[in-house]
């Protein structure tokens, strides 16, 4: 069996609300960019495939379960603000050499063409290891920012009436179309287009620069893209997803989903709706690559563990769609090799507390998974693409007349 895949998740001083209370944390930096370099660093010292970066279009709220329909609240004691993903990523790109860098865009009021060229951007400038983490936003205080649509006010006590779900079935619908313009213009520079070359006057090759032409209910693209074809062609789509909805995009547009399992005993019934979702949408990409999310607070011992949570929660508890664990490296391992048992690919590791729960994911957590031969010792050669086991596409224009 090969071995598993191992992410994290890096969320501003960490997945706690409380996290930038904590001895460890340094809030002061939390704008910087040094602060996110030394966080990418870190998981590269420990091998890890890749890195998400959160981000958002409106402030956050306490609630991370709450995030993404009831808006922001007006709390002052917790960690409010963010730095642009993508920047984050860019800049953090050249100070890294294996890590994978995956940050969060938001399709629901973000032109197509931009996040192309920003990801494809960043694929260039990390020498193929970008990726793009699909989200969609359902907030109408953030739709509010840009003043070009309106969107319902969508409640948690509204989820499941006629008008909330077909508004949510709609910016799925909308965001797996951007993932689909995104892509052509991924594409519609071929290799080789460039032949710069001064002796004969030519800088490219015209008739491989393609228009995508892409008419859709949602954009009309006309394309071509303005960036050169990137290292990996396309970069690592990912997305996370809890329900059919959300599994049907991962199905259509991602190649690798993250999923939200409470227990080993969930991931049967997970990847049986993945493969549902994919039949049912003619998925004609690989297979899904599949990991699931975990919070995590470690610690030398159990007891230590659980003390830090309960420091953490007398400021107020994490609601999580993801579970929660509190204990030891060890304990872990343990989780993570009995999920990959039933069958996921590995796991994106949400840390608590930055950077003290990193630390001890590559410290500690990682030396139990090689010693089992579960994890790599090296980052071998290659992109982002290939270490999950898919090939560098060619381009679907490539022979075709511009």
């Amino acid at each position: 069996m090969a071995p598993i895949h191992l992410a994290v998740a890096l969320d501003g001083a960490g997945w706690h609300p409380a996290a930038w209370r904590e001895p460890g944390a340094r809030p002061d930096l939390l704008f910087t960019a040094r602060y996110w370099a030394a966080l990418a660093r870190a998981a590269e010292r420990g091998l890890l495939d890749l890195v998400t970066i959160e981000d958002g279009l409106g402030l956050q709220s306490g609630d991370h379960l709450a995030a993404g329909i009831d808006g922001a609240d007006r709390r002052t004691d917790q960690v409010r603000g963010r730095l642009d993903a993508e920047l984050v990523a860019a800049f953090v790109a050249p100070l890294t050499r294996h890590v994978g860098l995956v940050p969060t865009v938001t399709t629901t009021h973000t032109e197509p063409f931009h996040i192309a060229s920003a990801i494809s951007t960043l694929d260039h400038d990390s020498h193929g290891r970008a990726g793009w983490r699909v989200q969609t936003s359902a907030r109408a205080d953030e739709a509010a920012h840009f003043g070009r649509r309106m969107l319902p006010e969508i409640r948690r006590e509204t989820l499941d009436t006629p008008e909330t779900v077909a508004a949510v079935a709609d910016l799925f619908e909308e965001a797996a179309d951007a993932v689909e313009v995104v892509r052509r213009l991924w594409d519609s520079w071929e290799d080789d287009a460039e032949i710069r070359d001064a002796a004969t006057n030519r800088f490219l090759d015209r008739d491989k620069i393609h228009t995508i032409d892409f008419e859709g209910r949602f954009f009309s693209v006309r394309g071509p893209g303005i960036v050169p074809r990137s290292p990996q062609g396309q970069p690592l789509v990912v997305a996370l997803a809890h329900a059919r909805a959300a599994y049907e995009l991962a199905a259509r547009a991602a190649d690798v989903v993250f999923t939200t399992p409470q227990g080993a005993a969930d991931i049967p019934a997970i990847l049986g709706e993945i493969r549902a979702a994919q039949h049912a949408v003619g998925r004609t990409l690989p297979p899904l690559r599949v990991l699931a999310d975990l919070v995590v607070v470690l610690d030398t011992d159990a007891d230590a563990a659980h003390a830090r949570l309960r420091r953490l929660e007398e400021h107020g508890p994490l609601r999580s769609d993801a579970a929660v664990l509190a204990g030891t490296p060890t304990a872990l391992a343990d989780l993570l090799e009995s999920w990959r048992d039933e069958g996921v690919d590995g796991s994106r590791l949400r840390p608590a507390v930055l950077p003290t729960d990193l630390d001890a994911i590559v410290d500690r957590l990682v030396p139990q998974l090689q010693e089992r031969g579960l994890f790599r010792t090296a980052y071998g050669p290659g992109t982002l693409r290939e270490r999950f086991g898919l090939e560098r596409p060619a381009s679907r224009y490539a022979g075709v007349a511009a």
